[in-house]
């Protein structure tokens, strides 16, 4: 794990998994190397209630109740598709749910438009086709089709990026629950095994890109994500990531309360003067996301670790607000100038403290990018 840059949940999470593996006394679907009330617990976190004589800590934040129907929906012969905006933790969920599961969630499809049937079937080993023809020892599958064989779960990332041609692919996998294989004569068929389902994750803002069918959405549940905007969760999202950020980088430097609470209301003020623009030119091309606010904490908190004397200031966090939003030039740059002189401005001169730093980190940033 110490080797890896970003160890799966089943490794990252390896004993938590064995220990409620080792006490759950609960049924299991299929081949689950969990039960359904300790996958959603894993998840979730453990409370006093559920009698363990140990914490699990909660890994995803968010109403419970997308968690259990995800759950059910994997238990049943359909497929998962989470659906909602970028940074709502989709992503996330679908790893933490394969890791429960069947302690793998590798076998991961990432959808572009070049993605290809191959990508979801089987492919080819040309060199061993060439010397010893097709077979199945020749064929490469995809990893879908292991996902298949060996009876768990398989992830599809960003569905509706892929081609038509691709998703018409999946309906028949998820109908037939089989996959043809016409180039051999023997053994061509791949039967998929009890437990076997597919996680598939779409990005609310691609409509239009390559729309679902109305065929391939029926053999889907969907579990569309909310973006959160409960500032009590949402913190309790930044600080936990961010406490990784710090554990993996073996970084010790003390997050304040106040420039945590200073980036959460710099982020619900821009997603309110989002929502009340009247066109995408008075709009932040960001989508102003949990994982978005993720990442300007982490550029901040490493720019203070590498660049500065160790302590996160609210000016650093001010750059590296404007640095990650600003996409567009004149138009972010206008917006968030807009921001930092119509909001942020009078609150420094009433409230003053990190206020002030902040908007004159934003300021020079801004100056530096113009």
């Amino acid at each position: 794990m110490s080797e890896m840059l970003r160890a799966p949940a089943e490794v990252k999470y390896a004993e938590e998994l064995d220990y409620l593996e080792s006490v759950d006394t609960d049924p299991k679907p299929f081949s689950w190397r969990l039960s359904p009330r300790m996958v959603r617990l894993f998840i979730l976190g453990s409370e006093r209630a559920d009698g363990l004589d140990r914490e699990i800590p909660q890994k995803w934040f968010g109403d419970r109740t997308f968690v259990e129907r995800s759950i059910v929906t994997l238990a049943s012969d359909r497929g998962l598709l989470l659906i909602g905006d970028p940074g709502t933790g989709k992503s996330w969920l679908a790893e933490l749910l394969a890791a429960a599961v069947c302690r793998n969630s590798t076998l991961v499809v990432q959808g572009t438009a070049g993605t290809t049937e191959d990508h979801i079937k089987y492919s080819w080993n040309v060199s061993m086709v060439i010397a010893r023809g097709q077979s199945r020892e020749s064929m490469i599958p995809s990893p879908i089709m292991t996902a298949m064989e060996q009876g768990v779960v398989g992830r599809f990332e960003e569905l509706t990026r892929s081609t038509s041609d691709v998703q018409d692919a999946l309906i028949s996998i998820l109908s037939e629950k089989y996959v043809s294989i016409p180039e051999l004569d023997h053994d061509n068929i791949v039967f998929a095994q009890p437990g076997f389902s597919i996680i598939a994750t779409a990005n609310s803002r691609d409509r239009g890109v390559n729309d679902l069918s109305s065929a391939l959405k029926r053999r889907f549940n969907f579990v569309r994500i909310p973006v959160v905007t409960n500032k009590r969760s949402e913190a309790e999202i930044v600080r936990f990531r961010t406490e990784e950020l710090l554990r993996r980088h073996q970084i010790t430097l003390d997050v304040p309360p106040t420039l945590l609470d200073i980036l959460l209301q710099s982020f619900a003020d821009l997603r309110a003067a989002a929502s009340s623009a009247t066109s995408d030119d008075e709009k932040l091309e960001s989508a102003l996301s949990t994982a978005e606010q993720i990442g300007v904490l982490e550029d901040a908190i490493l720019h203070s670790q590498f660049f500065g004397d160790r302590t996160l200031r609210a000016a650093t966090l001010a750059g590296s607000l404007v640095g990650s939003l600003a996409r567009r030039s004149p138009e972010d740059l206008a917006i968030l100038n807009k921001y930092l002189h119509g909001v942020v401005e009078p609150r420094a001169k009433q409230d003053g403290g990190p206020w002030e730093g902040f908007l004159d980190g934003g300021r020079q940033a801004i100056a530096s990018l113009s």
